[in-house]
């Protein structure tokens, strides 16, 4: 199973940001998901560097397997699960 999460529509709100990608890890551990997809854009990269910042969280970081950057793609980032 894989989920996806856009930033585009949220990208100047913080504390939403924030909450978007808390749940979206917190879904993908409850149904096992296998990776999630989430794009922060092409912009800047501010958002990316928010976001590879919110993954880096140790409490964060214990709940997926590793991330992936899209090669093709700067503006998509990939985070893996390893279940069980």
């Amino acid at each position: 199973m894989k989920l996806k999460l856009d930033l585009h529509p949220i990208y100047n709100r913080g504390a939403e940001i924030d909450k978007a990608l808390r749940d979206v890890i917190d879904e993908a551990v409850r149904k096992k998901a296998t990776q999630v997809e989430i794009i922060p854009g092409k912009g800047s990269g501010q958002l990316k560097k928010r976001v590879l910042r919110f993954l880096e969280q140790k409490e964060i970081k214990a709940l997926y397997h590793r991330i992936d950057k899209d090669a093709r793609n700067h503006g998509r980032l990939f985070v893996y699960f390893r279940h069980g």
